[in-house]
């Protein structure tokens, strides 16, 4: 078994224990020696990390904070993966370097430039709205099964560094429990026991330890969707030629396929696809599409690596408990898109938290869970955003308009409606509440009819 499903390894511990009620006498705030611990040692994890020791920093507060995670991010394949297409957008790049991290070249493979929208009635590249909303292409790990001796980093692991560098310990231990001892967590590993004043969840939901969390850790569960990445190795050259510095999305009118990108970076191209039950069958059907097979030869490219991760589409109620909290996937996501910015986002509000106010529950619900309610608003724009997907895959002749538009908005340098809509649709940087309501302006109603009129529109006889 390798990557997340590792956490248990069968093991059912007895994380029943905690339910035990926490004393309301007891202080549930963080002071000088306590201890930390973060499970799950990806962008959540070490953002909140991160977050937690800088804050700690400011106030002279000496903490410690162990990050338990069980994979090496340094190694290629499955023994680094990290199950995530990889896509980060330029206002988050940007962001992290408000913050101090700053992402070295060695963590991006490729930026992307452009989007290149693939539908049976044609294709259109679109370009960045603005040159600052440019995307960045990266592995979570340190790439697939091949890619021995390259010239880049993980980014998970990148993370991992700049937090012992302020003073995190990694431990490269697989949790397999997690009990209480009175008020206090207490971290179960297979080489021991150890109670902490807080622990933070970041194991994402393709963790069978997440899944073993009961209702003293959050309330609910959180509903996932089944996704497929595979890696195929064409080589920087070929990849120019054929794909460009472009991100690749097929929105096709194929049962159960909802969304598909291929993303190149360095010598690979990543596939990313989301659907309802996705198997060989629907993979095969997307490969041997003639949109696909125009965009992309990939009958004479073998894949090189594979997985099918799922992702979390809705959030548990309450993502923290007494001196609990889950952050990033294990927690609340963006729908779909931009993950890693959701984990910067609750990983430092969790972090914030922690220090400024406290680590009980109703401090996690005061502070903390503003940030999370956010999130899960602003992804119920999303789904009404999807729901309009849908209306484009199964109907040729607003796909058509779609592409009628979006073209001729390409060839001016503004009045871009559509093609701003579809950029931050399929980046996700911007909230989908703007683009919800951006889709609602009078300049993109105006001209989505125009362009619909104009497929109906009967062609002009030649005089």
């Amino acid at each position: 078994m390798s990557g997340l499903g590792q956490w248990t390894l069968g093991a059912r511990r007895s994380i029943r224990h905690l339910a035990a009620d926490p004393s309301p006498d007891s202080d549930a705030t963080l002071s000088d020696g306590s201890r930390v611990a973060v499970i799950g040692g990806g962008p959540a994890g070490s953002f909140f990390a991160y977050f937690l020791l800088r804050l700690a920093h400011t106030i002279d507060l000496d903490i410690s904070v162990d990050i338990y995670e069980p994979r090496h991010f340094t190694h290629c394949g499955p023994a680094g993966c990290n199950h995530c297409g990889g896509i980060v957008s330029e206002s988050l790049v940007q962001m992290l370097a408000t913050e101090g991290i700053n992402l070295p070249p060695s963590v991006v493979q490729r930026g992307i430039y452009s989007y290149v929208l693939h539908m049976d009635a044609g294709s259109v590249e679109i370009e960045s709205p603005v040159e600052e909303q440019r995307i960045a292409a990266i592995y979570r790990g340190n790439g697939p099964r091949t890619a021995v001796d390259m010239p880049w980093e993980s980014f998970d692991g990148y993370l991992q560094q700049i937090c012992e560098k302020e003073g995190a310990q990694l431990v490269h231990q697989l949790v397999v429990g997690l009990e209480r001892n009175g008020d206090f967590p207490v971290v179960i590993t297979n080489e021991g026991t150890t109670t902490y004043d807080l622990v933070a969840v970041a194991c994402g939901v393709n963790s069978n330890f997440h899944m073993l969390l009961d209702g003293s850790t959050s309330e609910g569960k959180p509903e996932v969707s089944r996704t497929f990445i595979t890696e195929f190795k064409l080589g920087a050259d070929a990849i120019l030629e054929t794909l460009g510095d472009s991100m690749h999305v097929f929105l096709l009118d194929i049962p159960r396929l909802e969304f598909a990108a291929l993303i190149p970076k360095g010598d690979y191209v990543t596939l990313a696809m989301l659907g309802e039950e996705i198997d060989d069958d629907l993979v095969r059907r997307f490969l041997d599409s003639p949109e696909v097979r125009a965009a992309f030869p990939a009958d004479s490219i073998p894949a090189v690596c594979a997985c099918a991760p799922v992702i979390n589409v809705k959030g548990p109620e309450r993502p923290f408990g007494e001196r609990v909290v889950l952050v990033g996937d294990a927690g609340i996501t963006r729908l779909y898109k931009d993950g890693i910015g959701a984990a910067y986002r609750t990983g430092k509000a969790a972090a914030e938290t922690a220090i400024v106010h406290g680590i009980s529950t109703d401090d996690f619900e005061t502070h903390y869970f503003p940030t999370c309610r956010a999130i899960a608003n602003d992804n119920m724009f999303g789904r009404l955003i999807f729901f309009f997907t849908i209306a484009v895959r199964k109907s040729k002749f607003v796909r058509k308009a779609v592409l009628r538009m979006t073209a001729g908005e390409q060839r001016r340098p503004k009045g871009r409606h559509m093609s701003g809509v579809l950029w931050n649709m399929f980046t996700g940087s911007a909230p989908y509440r703007d683009v919800f309501f951006n889709a609602l302006r009078p300049g993109f109603l105006l001209g989505l009819a125009k362009s619909l009129a104009a497929g109906v529109r009967p062609p002009q006889k030649e005089s």
